[in-house]
Formats: C-alpha cells, structure tokens, sequence
C-alpha cells in the first residue's frame, strides 16, 4: 500500500498515512456520534489519527479507538454547548434527524443546508 506523510500541527509531528483512504462521510455531512448524545458536521478529515498522543491517551483504554482509521473534525453541539470534535470514524453514524447543525461557526465555512448536508463555501474550496 502506498503511503504519504503530511504535518499535523494538532499533533505536532509528522504522520505517515495511507495515500488511499475509504471515508464514510465526506465535508459538509451531518454526523451523530455512536456512543453520545451529539451530532456535527464535518468541517475536515484525517485519513488516520492526526491529534496529539496526550489526546489519544485521554481516551479510556476500553473505548479507545484505532489510529488507522478516518478521524473527522466536526463542529459540534448537544443540549448545552456547541464546540470542536474530533472523532474516528468508527464512533460516527449519519444523522437521521438530518436537520442543520446549530453551531456559531457553521456560516464561516459553508454556504447552505441542503438535503441533510451543507456546501462548503466556494472561496474555501480549491
């Protein structure tokens, strides 16, 4: 298998990943998380863990998910707050509610809602 690497500044460092990743949820889609209660759209996608190892560690051993998957930024909400995650992509389902994601930054990086997803803003594509 192919491989590249590219710097994580989250990580600080530089990771090594597949060149070919199979994602389950592209930019803009609307995502819940399997085991809590938030959902969020995904504003940008690693193709395996690119986060620190503090991070990681943090991350109960029994709930710990592998580094060679997907991990999504997402922007985030639950009943109280609206923040940043950063999820793999085997703790993500799609949204059934399919409805629009109530975040202060969505309007930054997309354009509109459509379909139970959002365009990314034109000026941020390439």
């Amino acid at each position: 298998m192919e491989r590249s690497e590219f710097f994580s500044t989250q990580a600080g460092r530089t990771i090594n990943a597949p060149r070919q990743t199979r994602t389950r949820f592209g930019i803009g889609d609307v995502v819940r998380h399997r085991m809590f209660d938030f959902r969020g759209v995904v504003f940008d996608i690693d193709p395996v863990f690119a986060n620190s190892e503090e991070w990681y560690q943090s991350i109960p051993e029994d709930i710990r998910p592998p580094r060679d998957q997907p991990f999504y930024h997402l922007l985030a909400e639950n009943e109280e707050e609206s923040y940043v995650a950063y999820v793999s992509q085997g703790n993500l389902l799609a949204d059934a509610v399919r409805g629009p994601v109530d975040h202060p930054t969505v309007s930054e990086l997309f354009e509109q809602f459509k379909d139970g997803r959002y365009r990314m803003r034109r000026s941020l594509t390439h």
